[in-house]
Formats: structure tokens, C-alpha cells, sequence
């Protein structure tokens, strides 16, 4: 049995959970503040939230650590329930997408421990310890992007899978007409809203889409499979369905913890990838900037997102698990 702790911020790293347990020949349990998805196919054990104090102190014990509140009851029944899940289950590894501290815990019961790396500058003590004590680190990204990730002390440690998506990858693209998608993405908080009515007013004879907080759906394989280009933020997720449906991109990416977007619209950027970055969102150009992107080769997201990503992956945690 293979123990799968998912992150509860946003909708990536469920997502990512989905698509590789769906490729483990091992039985999965996911451990995580989310309830249970209708897609998980194992057992799911809800944890306790762990930020209902009101006034935590030492949340990262002098740095060490990510999220540890002194004396937070929800820390400790939290702790609890893993090391009970842990105690009775004896999964044959640990998968931790991502928390440092689920990680150590599993360790500590003798677990081994698959640990996801994100993108990102992650020098501190608590990324260096989540990594030094995981049998493997997977990254969904290519080997041509590994610097997604600045970690020297485990760089020589890191195993690129490619991009994990959890729709399948498109062998050509569909037709499409004058269609730009704007994906806002689901999870962030205190981004500034895209100027819609602004770049809708520089491109005549072109139709808008958006998705962010306020009008996200579930499913939307369709409208990105239907633009002839995505302007997105640069999350992993993001990125990883734009490759997979083969579709030209406008990045701006938004302000995360370790530069985290930062760092994957820089290699964006330096690569052979269809991707025109921009840092800052544009007050003007916006004719130039979507029939620039237009004219990219879509077709050229195959070295970033070839499908089989969560295969590549679901291989590393089977092997650590044996």
C-alpha cells in the first residue's frame, strides 16, 4: 500500500495525486484536508486543518521546519492521526505532495518517503531536510527544465518525469478559430484580476474566455482544447494542461512563496517552448502579443509534456515502496 498526502492550497496538487495513483499497481490511500474526490479510486483519510489558531506562534520552529504552531491543539490531533494511519496501515512508502513535516513524520515511522518537488528557489533548512531524508524526489517537469528547481544540496537527487496533466495528451490540435482562454487559476489569493475588458477592447474580431475564482468549472479540457491561445498564470497544473492540448501561451506569472511562478516563466522563457512571458501584465499590445502567439507551433509542448509523466512517476514510487 502506498500512502499519498495531497495538499489541500489550490488544485494542482490533487490534480497530480489523481493522475499518477491512477497509474500505481499498488493500492493508494490519500491523506489530506480535502475531502474525498469522486475520482479517487482508494481509501482517503481527511486529516484534521491545522490552521485554525489565531495567533500561532513559531510556525516554522526557528526555520526548521514550514507549519508546526506552538502549542496548536489542530497541530497535535493532526500529528495523530497520521502516525495512527501510519501505525495500523504500514504503507510500503510515503508520497508527500507536499509537506515537509507529513514527510518527516512518515520517516520517523520508518516510512520511505517520495517526496514532489515544486519549482522554485528552495535553499532553506526545511526544504533541505524534507529532501535529505526522501528515498526519491520527483519533479513534473522535462530534463531540459531542470532549472524549475534551485536545490543544490539534492540536485544531483531530482527525477524529471515530464509534466503530469490529468487530461491526455493531444496528438495534433484541434481546429481553432479567434478564441483566447484566460486562465486565472482556482487557488491563489490577492492576485489582481486580468484586465479583461481591456485586452478584449485591442484585439477586434477576437473572443474571450475566463476562467479564475469566480467562474472556474471543474472540466475545462474543452475551452483550452478550443483557444488558439491560453494566456495563464505559470502554475505547474497550468502549464501542464496548455502542453498537453498542444495550445500556444501568453504567461504572466503571479506572486508565490520560493518565486515559485517566477522561476518557471524564466525557463519558459529561455526555452524552445510556445510560450511568450511576460512579468508584468500588459496595459497595451495585446493584437500584437495574441497574434504573436498564435503563430507559435503548439505541436512544440511535446518535449515538455510527451503524456507519461504520472507513468514515469508511479514507476519511481513503486520502486521506493519495494
Amino acid at each position: 500500500m502506498i500512502g499519498y498526502y495531497v495538499h489541500h492550497q489550490g488544485k494542482g496538487h490533487l490534480h497530480r495525486a489523481l493522475s499518477v495513483a491512477r497509474e500505481l499497481d499498488l493500492d493508494v490511500t490519500g491523506l489530506s484536508t480535502l475531502p474525498r474526490p469522486e475520482a479517487w479510486r482508494g481509501d482517503w483519510v481527511q486529516l484534521e486543518r491545522d490552521d485554525t489558531a489565531t495567533a500561532p506562534t513559531d510556525i516554522d520552529a526557528n526555520g526548521l521546519l514550514h507549519w508546526v504552531p506552538e502549542r496548536d491543539p489542530s497541530i497535535s490531533r493532526r500529528a495523530a492521526q497520521l502516525s495512527r494511519w501510519f501505525d495500523e496501515s504500514r504503507p510500503a512508502a510515503m508520497v508527500s505532495d507536499v509537506s515537509v513535516e507529513a514527510a518527516l513524520l512518515a520517516r520517523l515511522h520508518g516510512i520511505p518517503v517520495v517526496s514532489v518537488a515544486l519549482p522554485g528557489i528552495r535553499t532553506d533548512a526545511a526544504h533541505d531536510l524534507g529532501f535529505g531524508i526522501s528515498r526519491s524526489i520527483v519533479a513534473a517537469w522535462p530534463e531540459a527544465a531542470r532549472s524549475m528547481l534551485v536545490a543544490p544540496s539534492v540536485a544531483d537527487r531530482i527525477s524529471p518525469v515530464g509534466a503530469i496533466s490529468r487530461f491526455p495528451v493531444v496528438d495534433a490540435p484541434t481546429p481553432a478559430g479567434k478564441r483566447v482562454l484566460v486562465l486565472g487559476g482556482a487557488g491563489g489569493s490577492g492576485d489582481e484580476p486580468f484586465p479583461i475588458e481591456l485586452a478584449r477592447e485591442q484585439t477586434p474580431g477576437w473572443h474571450w474566455d475566463v476562467l479564475d475564482r469566480t467562474s472556474w468549472i471543474d472540466d475545462p479540457w474543452e475551452l483550452i482544447r478550443g483557444a488558439a491561445v491560453i494566456v495563464t498564470h505559470a502554475g505547474q497544473n497550468a502549464i501542464a494542461e496548455v502542453s498537453a492540448a498542444r495550445r500556444p501561451a501568453i504567461v504572466l506569472p503571479q506572486q508565490r512563496p520560493f518565486d515559485e511562478q517566477l522561476t518557471t516563466a524564466t525557463v519558459l522563457a529561455a526555452g524552445n517552448w510556445p510560450a511568450i512571458v511576460r512579468h508584468v501584465t500588459p496595459a497595451t499590445g495585446w493584437l500584437d502579443l495574441v497574434e504573436s502567439a498564435a503563430a507559435l507551433d503548439g505541436m512544440a509542448w511535446s518535449s515538455w509534456n510527451d503524456g507519461r509523466g504520472a507513468e514515469r512517476a508511479a514507476r519511481i514510487i513503486e520502486q521506493a515502496a519495494r
